[in-house]
């Protein structure tokens, strides 16, 4: 009846998959196995991919999932309804946890295009798997299906609603994946992401099929085929929640140990697990209700907006932002409004605040999708395509309409598929973290359950020996597994997560995924931004060098207080800039802000100079009060062509009022503005200067400028940007002052000394990056810094990568290069030099020096000129050697690699930034270090409490066992207070631990199932059945011990008649002594066990609750140190006290004086012989790395064998200056791949031969160039 999916061939068909991001599709044979990747989809691209004729294919989601089809069997459905009858509904339970056996047990295999129900599972190693079913649309809106046929939508070829619709019945068939439609293609026999516009459209096409809006009919239809363009945050009723979380298994198996429990008369313990229960349900529906109405109010604006689209057949109307479709053109208005859907804008121009998606507050000015006639995708023919997309959630600051008419966007996405809709995705299904600890407990409850079960036989046949009824001995062994396999395990490994979550947040750094907190422990990189996250957000203008004939003339400095003559210089400053006036207040970035306010100049609206030429955002800047006396009136800016990270520059087409010429001016990286000049007038000394000045930290643009004499004959709104920033004339630089922080020092020594690596990624000059790195303590002043450069592969060769040492000159600080050869006797153990490289290395090294990537980033220290999408593909490869990687950044151009990186800072002021994990309102990096502290005190005390719950199951269930022995137990009472009393109270209060202030040189183990971790729970277990069996069989051989009279120990002279009959009832009840009487679980061995059962609580608890190097010491919890004092003194009195009413309540027995001190000599001996074994054995260090040694093992991560290859090559860094497209290198042991997925399909049909082994399994770094640390001992 159940079985897993095997592979059914579709002959002659082939499956095309069109996704989002990456995309893979694998098939299966008889013969082997086959995975195809496709080329990822790049900036603006289109792709496909046609793999083998098979029923699976791979869709990427969040993460890329395998699925399968199956079609409903009449005949298996019959024997699924039998089965669930025959095990009373228990079946529906097992199948709700599996939804997998569900579908097998009811459905056969069929192709995807027969499926009624299909099967996803993750191709991660957690295999998860998701039912969908599968869903029709039927297009009963057009009337006349003869007519309909031949309707534009359905002729157009080149449509996706041409492939999707089937005629003649007009139905389009569906699945639901994480709030995405995924359509099924007719054409290509697969499911396609219904997402909106197809990218192949090309400029032209768009404004011609869309530029006029939808007729109703086609709106209609598109509406029912992509949905509503909402953002559907349902809040589920309250009923719901609580079925869904009562019917966790945690749960179940609460409610099954209840009913075992209730039917052994346990009532007392039953009544408080359920009263734990329901309020542990309550306070999680509650939690799970809050976020939802948090994330409504979120996006409850988005779908109630009134927008004015246009129609084809109705012209302008009003209408709710939910009916807005893919392909509807609306009026952008301004006035703050927030935009419901992606759109292109095709008509005038605007100015957003995308801050709600980058977390920076700076004006972004958006422009018209250009009319160009270029037959390519819209997004391949403009070199900045995110600057014609109007993202939803952004707010519209102003919209300018030009001679064309109003603004207008046509609708590109809508609902969950837009920006924002993916962001709230990102939030609904959180990105599942590769961190084995919840696997690793998981297969640790396996262990116990095992466990268990040898104890359930062990019971039955004990039991049965002894005489006991059936039905007892059925309970009883059933009770054995409630024992050892305690219902709390499983969430005893996120308390720690909870309170650290609260004590980040009165530190101001505020969590949307709290399951990161742990991985947060394991963190051994740390990337950086550099501007606003290591130095100042503020720049201070320092000075000015302009050209002067063949060189630059001496600095011009701001500070003296002199006001910058009018030239071209001063009309760059005054006009090449992307600020606006908002409110009569300028706003834009900082650096144009401080660049602007120099020249002492106003900007003006452009409402009264209007030329047929202009652009939507033109704008005035005139003299201000206290500006120089110029002779010109002001400057017009007609045209202006943004900044942009990729390009590395903005421009702008400017007219001095009153002149018809017109002016270009441009500005940007210095390297970048002088290969737009002319070369004769770029100076001889630029780069000497260039270096001069970034070497001290400056940061430096580069400015430029040309005229264009015949401005009355150019229309401004035609000009190509490759035309106007072309045959410039080099200006000079702008040099200004970027300076760190003053918490950026301590906290990267920090950092560093607790050996975690770190790393910057910034999108400035790579010299001032460097410098940085220095200033701040990244590189230390010895170590040497090695440039690497490539360069492309030409026409007549390879490839070729160069590598340049970088050192301090003697004459007046100037930067020396030295082409020649690394000297390799220079550096002490090979481990004082870094590697720097700019984004352009690193992108040729992507594509054609693969190989070597894995070995460069192990000593690779600066990334400079990084865009963002560069940044995400380093943080993935750094993850990819094993690294724990975190990213701290300022939000704005560090979005993508936020949301890699394990844990993902953001130094914003929101308090819940949707761009990162984490976000901090300490604006400095101060929050790293508080992070990994906070992190590594939750991965700890998550090991605590784990370790401490399973003793305390092994502990009661030795001693149930034991007790088995005689046919006893522990009493109802005696199980409430050590399960309550004793337990519960140290579980929760073991957990209130602060992190320590210093963080340790070594990282806490980061797998539950490690040596030292495991050993400890096993010597643990073994002291605990030595203490138990040593306690149960000295009691028996003490000579006032009988098994029939229970009062003989404390009254061995005194026997009366009464004595008598009282020693013949207690035989009678003792030879069953299990039957329900007062006295059915006294004994010695019950009292000595119990005792010694509570004192072991205790001391596992004070043993295990580890305080240095990661949390403060046990006495500074001062509740925990108060709770253990308490419970220590009852169990004393319990031990001492000789109270009947206690004795009788507890069922425990008076013993001999002298007996009670043996007790508690055995309990003192068992604690120090504990304590002595986890401090000399489990937490020495020294003694596993000797272990290590002895035994030769060495860590698999894959950082750490890179570094051993590294230090057995005498000739790393080359020798050479220069290395060719050919260079290849073997691993230590065996060849394994370092899978480069951005550029695979360069690689399919190469050797597998060109790099390293690339996993998921992310490992911590032990140091950051040291030999084998003593923590790999632990791992």
């Amino acid at each position: 009846m159940l079985g897993p999916p095997t592979v059914v061939p579709s002959a002659g068909k082939s499956y095309t998959v069109r996704m989002f991001t990456y995309i893979t599709a694998s098939a299966s044979h008889s013969s082997g196995s086959q995975k195809i990747h496709s080329e990822e989809v790049a900036e603006g691209g289109c792709s496909t991919i046609t793999p083998s004729n098979t029923h699976r294919e791979i869709l990427t989601l969040l993460k890329r999932q395998d699925i399968f089809g199956y079609k409903t069997s009449r005949c298996r459905r019959a024997l699924y309804v039998v089965g669930t009858v025959l095990t009373c509904g228990f079946l529906l339970l097992v199948f709700y946890w599996r939804p997998e056996w569900d579908v097998w047990a009811k459905c056969v295999q069929c192709t995807l295009q027969e499926a009624d129900i299909v099967l996803l599972r993750t191709t991660d190693e957690y295999k998860i798997w998701t039912k969908k079913k599968v869903m029709w649309i039927h297009l009963s809106l057009l009337s006349d299906p003869a007519s309909a046929a031949q309707h534009q939508l359905l002729s157009d070829e080149t449509s996706l609603l041409h492939r999707i619709i089937m005629k003649p019945d007009l139905k389009v068939r569906y699945i639901e994946i994480q709030k995405i439609r995924y359509i099924w293609d007719l054409n290509e026999k697969q499911f396609v992401r219904a997402e909106g516009l197809e990218d192949s459209h090309s400029c032209a096409e768009i404004r011609y099929k869309f530029g006029s809006g939808l007729t109703t009919t086609e709106e209609t239809t598109r509406r029912l085929i992509f949905g509503p363009n909402t953002i559907d945050i349902r809040i589920a009723p309250i009923w719901k929640l609580l079925c869904k979380e009562v019917l966790n298994p945690f749960y179940a198996f609460q409610i099954f140990s209840v009913c075992l429990w209730l039917s052994e008369d346990y009532t007392e313990y039953s009544v408080a697990l359920i009263i734990m229960s329901l309020v542990s349900i309550a306070l999680s529906v509650y939690d799970v209700r809050q976020q939802s109405i948090k994330l409504y109010r979120l996006v409850e604006s988005h779908n109630n907006m009134m927008v004015t689209v246009c129609r084809k057949d109705g012209g302008y109307q009003k209408v709710p932002s939910s009916e807005l479709v893919p392909g509807d053109v609306f009026l952008v208005t301004g006035n703050k409004q927030i935009l419901s859907c992606d759109s292109v804008l095709i008509h005038g121009g605007c100015i957003v605040n995308e801050s709600m998606l980058t977390g920076e507050s700076i004006p972004v000015t958006k422009a018209p999708l250009p009319s160009v006639a270029i037959p390519n995708c819209w997004k391949r023919s403009t070199e900045d395509y995110k600057r014609h997309i109007l993202f939803c959630g952004t707010q519209v600051i102003q919209s300018k309409a030009t001679s064309q008419g109003e603004v207008k966007a046509v609708v590109y996405r809508t609902g969950f598929t837009t920006t924002k809709g993916e962001l709230v995705r990102s939030i609904l299904y959180p990105k599942p973290m590769d961190f084995k600890l919840y696997q690793d407990a998981f297969r640790f409850l396996m262990c116990l359950t095992v466990i268990a079960t040898i104890g359930m036989i062990y019971s039955v046949c004990i039991l049965l020996l002894n005489g006991v009824p059936t039905e007892k001995v059925v309970r009883k062994a059933l009770d054995v597994v409630t024992i050892a396999v305690s219902p709390a395990l499983p969430a005893a490994v996120t308390i720690g997560i909870i309170y650290a979550q609260e004590r980040l947040k009165k530190k101001g750094i505020f969590c949307i995924s709290p399951q990161r907190i742990n991985v947060c422990g394991q963190l051994n990189l740390i990337c950086f931004d550099k501007t606003g996250t290591l130095t100042e957000d503020g720049l201070d203008l320092w000075g000015l060098a302009s050209t002067k004939g063949k060189g630059l003339q001496n600095i011009f400095k701001f500070s003296s207080g002199d006001m910058l003559p009018w030239g071209p210089f001063f009309g760059a400053m005054a006009s090449c800039h992307s600020l606006i006036l908002l409110d009569n207040t300028l706003q834009g970035d900082p650096l144009d802000l401080k660049m602007f306010e120099t020249t002492r100049w106003e900007l003006k609206e452009n409402t009264v100079l209007k030329q047929q030429n202009e652009e939507a955002h033109s704008f005035i800047v005139k003299p201000g009060p206290r500006a120089n006396k110029v002779s010109k009136e002001g400057i017009i800016v007609l045209k202006q062509y943004p900044f942009s990270s990729a390009l590395q520059r903005m421009s702008v087409v400017t007219q001095v009022i009153g002149k018809e010429k017109l002016t270009v001016y441009l500005k940007g990286a210095p390297e970048m503005v002088i290969r737009l000049c002319k070369p004769e007038t770029v100076p001889r000394s630029f780069s000497t200067e260039l270096q001069r000045y970034t070497k001290q930290g400056f940061r430096v643009i580069g400015f430029a400028f040309k005229s264009l004499w015949n401005g009355r004959d150019i229309t401004v709104a035609n000009l190509k940007r490759e035309d106007v920033e072309s045959d410039l004339v080099f200006l000079g630089l702008l040099i200004l002052e970027n300076k760190l922080k003053p918490q950026t020092i301590p906290a990267l020594s920090e950092l560093s000394n607790a050996r975690i690596r770190t790393v910057m990624i910034t999108g400035d000059n790579l010299q001032t990056a460097v410098t940085v790195a220095r200033n701040a303590g990244m590189i230390p002043l010895a170590h040497k810094i090695i440039l690497i450069e490539a360069s492309k592969a030409k026409e007549t060769g390879p490839a070729v990568i160069s590598w340049k040492i970088m050192e301090n000159g003697k004459d007046h600080g100037q930067i020396c290069t030295d082409e020649t050869k690394i000297p390799i006797d220079g550096f002490e153990k090979k481990k004082d030099f870094h590697f720097a490289m700019t984004g352009r290395s690193y992108e040729i090294l992507i594509q054609h020096f693969y190989h070597l990537l894995p070995k460069l980033l192990i000593s690779a220290t600066v990334f400079a000129r990084m865009s963002p999408n560069q940044k995400g593909s380093l943080i993935e490869e750094f993850q990819k050697l094993d690294y724990y990687v975190g990213m701290c950044g300022d939000g704005a151009n560090d979005c993508g690699a936020l949301k890699i990186a394990h844990a993902g800072i953001s130094l914003s002021e929101q308090e819940a930034s949707v761009a990162s994990p984490f976000t901090s309102k300490i604006p400095n990096i101060d929050c790293v270090p508080h992070l990994i502290k906070e992190g590594r005190a939750a991965l700890v005390t998550s090991f605590c409490i784990f370790k401490y719950m399973a003793l305390y199951s092994m502990i009661q269930y030795l001693g149930v066992l034991c007790l088995y022995w005689e046919a006893n137990t522990f009493g109802n009472y005696q199980f409430l207070f050590e399960d309550l009393a004793i337990t519960t109270v140290i579980g929760i209060t073991m957990s209130f631990n602060h992190a320590q202030p210093q963080l340790d040189p070594h990282r806490p183990p980061g797998q539950l199932i490690s040596p030292p971790l495991l050993l400890s729970v096993i010597l643990n277990v073994i002291l605990s059945l030595v203490l138990h069996v040593f306690g149960f069989v000295m009691v028996q051989q003490q000579p006032w011990y009988t098994p029939t009279d229970i009062y003989r120990a404390c009254n061995p002279t005194n026997l009366t008649s009464g004595d008598i009959t009282t020693y013949n009832k207690t035989a009678n009840t003792i030879s069953i002594s299990l039957a329900p009487n007062e006295d059915n679980y006294k004994s010695y061995e019950n009292t000595t066990v119990y005792l010694l059962s509570l004192f072991n609580c205790i001391t596992t608890a004070i043993v295990f609750c580890k305080g240095k190097p990661y949390r403060k010491p046990i006495y500074t919890n001062y509740i925990f140190m108060s709770v253990l004092l308490a419970q220590v003194g009852t169990c004393l009195y319990f031990l001492f006290g000789d109270q009947d009413v206690l004795y009788n309540v507890l069922d425990l027995v008076c013993t001999p004086r002298s007996w009670r001190v043996y007790i508690l000599v055995m309990v003192l001996v068992h604690f120090l012989v504990m304590l002595a074994i986890e401090e000399i054995i489990i937490e020495n260090r020294h003694l596993w790395l000797f272990l290590k040694r002895c035994c030769k093992i060495k860590s698999t991560r894959r950082y750490k064998k890179m570094q051993r290859i590294i230090k057995k090559e005498p000739n790393w860094p080359p020798e050479d200056d220069s290395e060719y497209a050919t260079f290849c290198i073997m691993d230590e042991d065996v060849l394994e791949v370092y899978s480069n997925m951005s550029y695979e399909h360069d690689k399919i049909s190469k050797e597998a031969s060109n790099g390293y082994a690339s996993s998921t399994s992310n490992q911590n770094e032990e140091g950051n160039y040291k030999e084998e640390d003593i923590q790999n001992a632990y791992l």
